[in-house]
């Protein structure tokens, strides 16, 4: 009896609990991939491995951003070889479900699409909502679609620096076909221009007065004016906004590079005349291919891309001088307190700018 007495007093192991992570997910947590992996998955179409360098290009981390440029310089001799394609609309146009029938038309041609879509950060909370993908659900479940949503950041109208870039990893992982979704508000557009082959410009009818509903700007960088939700109800009131488009339009200047900018319609939800705005990008491909300004664009657009990096890359060189930073930490309380003027308090930023230089 006293020997069952102590046994029962005596602390015994019990259960052995398992791990409280996966093993097999320490492994990949803990893998890391070094250049040549990178570029031999992105070639090869790893979705994984694409994924990750374009976080690499997204982090703000000094030896992320190393390990991108790198990446980046051994994926750029295999870019170059898609069409891009801009859209843009004012939110409500219908843009997601667009994307996702345009795409699902696209790959039951055979093609291959990545689609960048811009997500509009908070200032306040600097978060995004990330929802593409819900928001396209055949398409991101398609083997030959790659949708990547990106958070915004606090630059320029809203489009992330770092898409251009992207661009180039997509294309070297074989895509055909890019599509850039800009979040549709201020000057967004402006820099979605600046990266893409092909500008599309979708619009709503039955809004009132259409031409009052979108900048003259955004519809002069248009390469095709495309006006969704024709359907039911809707077929009329949007053919009646095709012809006051096509009207506006000819009171524009000519296109410097010969193009006719089309206006038609279509229903994304219905599928109906997709086939059609695909015929007029593959038009304007051909036409500007044939008359040089294909290549010509791509060749301003990289000298745009030189010039945005050298401003980036000052900026960024001065903001992490610790010098001119804790010169920056004392001036804004000063600007704030309205005892010295932005402009004031700009001067002595660059004084002390160029004696760190001299």
């Amino acid at each position: 009896m006293v020997g069952d007495f102590d046994s029962a007093l005596t602390e015994r192991g019990g259960i052995e609990q398992p791990a409280q992570v996966s093993p097999y997910l320490q492994r990949r947590r803990s893998r890391t991939f070094s250049v040549d992996d990178y570029e031999k998955g992105i070639r090869r179409g790893d979705r994984v491995i694409l994924s990750r360098a374009i976080t690499l290009i997204e982090s703000l981390n000094p030896q992320h951003q190393a390990v991108a440029q790198q990446v980046i310089e051994r994926c750029l001799p295999f870019s170059g070889n898609s069409l891009r394609i801009g859209i843009t609309g004012v939110p409500g146009v219908g843009k997601s479900t667009f994307i996702e029938a345009f795409g699902k038309y696209l790959t039951s041609l055979g093609k291959r699409i990545a689609v960048l879509a811009i997500d509009p950060s908070s200032e306040r909370s600097r978060g995004s909502i990330l929802g593409d993908k819900t928001r396209m659900e055949e398409l991101s479940i398609d083997p030959h679609a790659f949708i990547r949503p990106s958070p915004s950041g606090l630059t320029l109208g809203g489009v992330a620096r770092k898409t251009r870039e992207t661009i180039v990893l997509c294309e070297a992982a074989g895509f055909d076909v890019i599509i850039v979704e800009t979040v549709g508000v201020g000057q967004s557009e402006t820099v979605v221009k600046s990266m893409v082959d092909f500008f599309l410009l979708l619009m709503l009818s039955g809004a009132g007065d259409e031409l009052q509903g979108i900048k003259r700007g955004i519809m002069e960088m248009a390469d095709a004016l495309v006006i969704n939700k024709a359907d039911g109800d809707n077929v009329r009131p949007a053919e009646l906004a095709k012809t006051r488009y096509q009207s506006a339009l000819h009171l524009f200047p000519r296109m410097e590079n010969g193009w006719n900018v089309p206006v038609t319609t279509c229903s994304a939800i219905e599928h109906t005349s997709i086939d059609k705005v695909w015929k007029i990008i593959c038009d304007y491909e051909a036409q500007m291919k044939g008359n040089g300004f294909f290549e010509q664009n791509r060749n301003e657009q990289n000298v745009k891309i030189f010039n945005d990096w050298i401003d980036f890359s000052i900026r960024n060189y001065f903001l992490n001088n610790e010098t001119i930073e804790n010169m920056i930490d004392q001036l804004l309380p000063k600007i704030q307190a309205g005892v010295i003027t932005p402009y004031q308090a700009g001067n002595e930023v660059m004084r002390a700018i160029r004696s760190v230089d001299s």
